[in-house]
């Protein structure tokens, strides 16, 4: 298993917690998968079961990868670290959108 790096957009839905007069979040995740395709599987299914509505995943590839690229800090590679170790999706950050 690796943990894959994804940016996923959501749309508003009724009783979604997200802030007043948002359009939309954007919700960076680390998934614990056997490939990517599974990691947004996983994921996308977590977040509608959380009542928030999944338009648009982005993703920036597994942990491996991205080391070798130079990308990944101390505070992001401690949370993938606890995706990988808990098999579990971390929502690491959340980003409103406003008109």
């Amino acid at each position: 298993m690796e943990v894959y790096t994804l940016l996923v957009q959501v749309g508003r839905k009724p009783g979604d917690g997200l802030p007043d007069g948002a359009t939309g979040a954007a919700l960076l995740c680390y998934a614990p998968a056997r490939d990517e395709e599974e990691a947004v599987r996983e994921t996308v299914a977590l977040l509608k079961a959380a009542d928030l509505a999944p338009l648009d995943v982005t993703g920036y590839g597994p942990l491996d990868e991205r080391l070798a690229d130079g990308e990944v800090g101390a505070e992001e590679r401690a949370l993938m670290e606890r995706a990988l170790a808990e098999n579990a999706v971390v929502v690491a950050e959340m980003t409103p959108f406003f008109d």
